[in-house]
């Protein structure tokens, strides 16, 4: 395996010039779905819903919708998005008959994924700021924190990808690690309603610190936050990146 170089920007680039061509018809997936998603179980079952303190349900919900989607976003674009260049498209195989290489492509794809990450949380935070949800200027706290978890997400997601015999082997990626994850990993209800085994059990999703930093950043109480969940994020980052690297350049000399 040889390192990423600069020229991983490039993948970046092209990535985004397509994006800006047809962000019309993207735009509902990473904004409607979580808007629905947030009136739906905020609006309509909160109203059913009581939290200790004084906190509302929809309040409660909300910093958690910015990071499960976020999660979404970034997962779908290294699954999907780069299957679908790499295997149909064939864009991986013209972009390293330049001088990019193998790692350069990957490493840019997963940028780029960071990035999808990135633009979800701000459009969603916009949205919930609209709904006056978020409560402090520590929101703000949010946007490097989408992009670490983007980064993690876009690794793993990748790392999936370069084993994946066909397109269809999403299904599986997306019902049996992204769902689950969604639902019980503090979105939708705190983990102390849970039992202390399965509280233990919710923090092996990657997905809990994400949403655990991102409410509390979001509240404006950071000092809430388990902090050392970063260190989790940034773990598995470190373990799925260059595992990601090496299997996808096994699947590409194939």
């Amino acid at each position: 395996m040889r390192a990423p170089t600069y020229r991983l920007l490039r993948v970046w680039q092209r990535n985004r010039d397509v994006f800006l061509k047809i962000w019309r018809t993207e735009v509902p997936g990473f904004l409607a779905e979580p808007l629905f998603a947030l009136l739906a179980m905020g609006v309509g079952l909160g109203t059913y819903v009581a939290l200790d303190g004084d906190q509302g349900y929809l309040e409660f919900i909300a910093p958690g919708i910015v990071a499960a989607y976020s999660m979404f976003s970034a997962s779908a674009e290294c699954t999907y998005g780069s299957f679908v260049r790499m295997k149909f498209q064939r864009t991986y195989d013209a972009i390293i008959a330049t001088p990019l290489n193998m790692e350069d492509v990957v490493a840019g794809e997963i940028l780029w994924g960071a990035t999808r990450s990135l633009m979800t949380t701000i459009a969603i935070l916009i949205v919930i700021a609209a709904f006056g949800l978020v409560e402090s200027p520590w929101a703000l706290l949010v946007l490097p924190i989408a992009v670490l978890s983007g980064l993690m997400f876009s690794s793993i997601a990748m790392f999936f990808t370069s084993v994946a015999p066909t397109i269809y082997s999403f299904n599986y990626y997306f019902t049996l690690f992204l769902t689950p994850m969604f639902l019980f990993s503090g979105v939708f209800f705190p983990l102390d309603a849970f039992s202390p085994t399965v509280q233990r059990l919710c923090w092996i999703s990657p997905l809990t610190p994400v949403a655990n930093l991102t409410r509390a950043v979001v509240s404006g109480n950071p000092g809430e936050g388990s902090w050392w969940g970063l260190a989790i994020i940034i773990g598995l980052t470190a373990v799925f990146l260059p595992l990601s690297l090496v299997m996808m350049r096994r699947r590409l000399l194939k």
